[in-house]
């Protein structure tokens, strides 16, 4: 177990399945930056094979490549409460979602930290849409349909944040440490707009970081129609929802 002591210290968390055209890229494309950013996959199992790579890799990389290993695909929700948890516990800083398809890019890694960082943000979004609309090979139908769930989202939560459903964050500890994540229900796009939700309500600073979105070209994508479903009904609950801190331990 790696227990960090700096006061600077990153974590990618990266969740995968069947990332196996992708994950080696994305970890080295990640170690090239400057700034000493670890990475955490939250591997689901993936029958081809993506788990051996990061193996592999981590013999090259024995003090910033972490892995956990589940027993199946258990959703994305869970997958990023879990690689949070250990972030916490292991005592980095500001904690990173990143997709492992290069539709997030690693580049745009120092851009979140600093709003956190520099900007005093608490939670950073590297947003599609607080500048017009920047995505790159998206069909226009999933282009109008992430964009205006974004629309409806606001509009029943009051929150303004313009991408409510992005998938590419910088969280300061602290916000990971206050949210109940025990509380946190949803799995998929839902899961993404309960935490902004969540950040919100609790009092966090949200800064929105312009980047540009570009869909994947190696991989198959896991979105499915039961996730936007998850994520249009899950927002109803949310605003009905009482959201309190965790229980502080000790």
């Amino acid at each position: 177990m790696i227990i960090v002591s700096n006061m600077d210290s990153k974590v990618v968390i990266i969740p995968t399945y069947n990332e196996k055209e992708n994950i080696e890229k994305i970890i080295r494309a990640v170690f090239a930056l400057e700034g000493g950013y670890h990475i955490l996959v939250i591997e689901d199992g993936s029958p081809d094979g993506t788990a051996g790579i990061v193996r592999g890799l981590q013999a090259e990389f024995p003090e910033r490549l972490f892995m956990i290993e589940r027993s199946g695909k258990l959703g994305l929700g869970t997958a990023y409460i879990t690689g949070f948890r250990w972030a916490v516990g292991q005592g980095y800083d500001y904690i990173f979602e990143m997709d492992a398809d290069f539709s997030h890019n690693p580049a745009d890694l120092p851009r979140l930290y600093d709003a956190c960082a520099k900007d005093g943000a608490d939670l950073a979004i590297g947003s599609r849409y607080c500048n017009g609309i920047s995505v790159i090979n998206w069909p226009i139908g999933r282009v109008i349909m992430s964009y205006y769930a974004s629309v409806y989202v606001r509009s029943v939560l009051g929150m303004k944040v313009y991408d409510t459903t992005a998938g590419f964050k910088c969280y300061s500890r602290k916000v990971l440490e206050t949210i109940d994540l025990d509380k946190v229900k949803m799995k998929g796009y839902g899961f993404q707009i309960e935490m902004k939700y969540s950040a919100y309500k609790l009092g966090f600073k949200i800064r929105e970081v312009p980047v540009i979105f570009v869909d994947r070209t190696e991989g198959t994508s896991k979105m499915s129609s039961s996730i936007f479903g998850e994520a249009f009904w899950g927002v109803m609950g949310l605003r009905l929802r009482k959201i309190r801190p965790a229980a502080r331990k000790g």
